[in-house]
């Protein structure tokens, strides 16, 4: 998916690294945590408005917000502004960065910062979502604990300039305060109040708790469970991995032990199915009418290559047509003696 920096506030920037000689010990931001457990009671409350008070309306309208404001995330932050995987042209930047404002995951430059940070040092003391300290941690906890010193420390060393050089980067960090009140509270929950007459405890329940934890959540997985629980075709010695589950709910970015390998290719995938990679079909979009250029992807003989030299085995079997009713029993045959006989696994 999406990687999450749920929250208006930095805190973290204000963290010092303890002595060298000592052992890390995280402690805990009350301020932090304290915003995390509101914004899941607050959902909880939230969801059950939805089967209870709440209009029909005011529910689509906030799966609507959402999912539509997710493409700031995935197209946006994620692919464009942390990868540089393709480039826009400023009404499609400033498209994304609307969108991605409505999300609430603070500013495109913070969030970029710690997602290049956590490709960088994948899965060692610099990731901010080191996925090796477990399940919580890599999902919400380290939002809510202070980072380890190594990160604090990379952090420092990333080149941001490219963002810093976007003025409309530039003017969303500046206003991002008066932003977040605006878009990721007020005109979600003042939409259903205005055109159809929901109550203000309804929609700012169901439009700003509910949504906005759903948003996080969804984000969160990308951290945690696609680093877990998957197959990986393309290298099995890292511990992101192919959920498709994720991929449906993070609008195609669970894909991820593909992306690991190949963070410069804009599909964050190597097969083109619009339908469980939602965000590529947006991007594609984008590039048909001239918003989007310069689209990097990768070949299907480096793909390959790879999949054979570290994948973990599973790469074959998830061949497009494999399996299909037309293909002999002959055929099977001719693939496997070409293949090393893993066809037959």
């Amino acid at each position: 998916m999406m990687k999450s920096q749920g929250g208006v506030g930095d805190s973290s920037n204000g963290d010092l690294p303890v002595s060298a000689s000592e052992p890390f010990r995280a402690s805990l931001r009350w301020p932090d945590f304290c915003v995390q457990v509101l914004i899941h009671c607050g959902c909880v409350y939230g969801f059950y408005l939805v089967f209870s008070s709440a209009r029909i309306y005011t529910t689509l309208w906030a799966f609507f917000v959402l999912y539509s404001s997710g493409f700031g995330i995935t197209a946006g932050a994620h692919r464009l502004w942390s990868h540089r995987a393709y480039k826009a042209k400023w009404p499609l930047r400033l498209l994304l960065v609307f969108l991605f404002t409505i999300t609430g995951q603070r500013h495109v430059h913070a969030w970029a910062l710690d997602h290049r940070v956590h490709h960088k040092y994948s899965e060692t003391d610099a990731d901010p979502h080191n996925a090796k300290r477990g399940f919580v941690f890599a999902h919400v906890g380290w939002l809510v604990l202070s980072p380890h010193p190594e990160v604090v420390e990379k952090r420092a060393t990333i080149d941001m300039k490219d963002l810093d050089d976007d003025p409309i980067l530039v003017w969303q960090k500046r206003l991002y305060v008066p932003l977040f009140a605006l878009l990721v509270i007020g005109l979600p929950v003042w939409v259903p109040c205005h055109f159809w007459k929901e109550r203000l405890i309804e929609s700012l329940m169901v439009n700003f708790f509910f949504r906005f934890c759903v948003t996080l959540n969804i984000a969160f997985f990308v951290n945690s469970a696609a680093h877990m629980w998957g197959n990986k075709p393309y290298d099995r010695y890292i511990s992101p991995v192919e959920n498709i589950a994720v991929s449906i709910a993070a609008l195609g970015e669970g894909w991820h032990n593909y992306h690991h390998v190949f963070p410069w290719d804009y599909k964050t995938a190597e097969l083109g199915n619009y339908s469980l990679n939602l965000t590529t079909a947006f991007i594609d979009f984008f590039a048909w009418i001239g918003w989007a250029y310069d689209l990097k992807s990768v070949s299907s003989d480096m793909v390959q290559r790879r999949a054979e030299r570290t994948g973990d085995g599973s790469y074959s079997k998830a061949l497009w047509g494999w399996g299909d009713s037309d293909i002999l029993p002959e055929d099977y045959q001719e693939l496997a003696a070409m293949n090393g006989n893993k066809y037959l696994d």
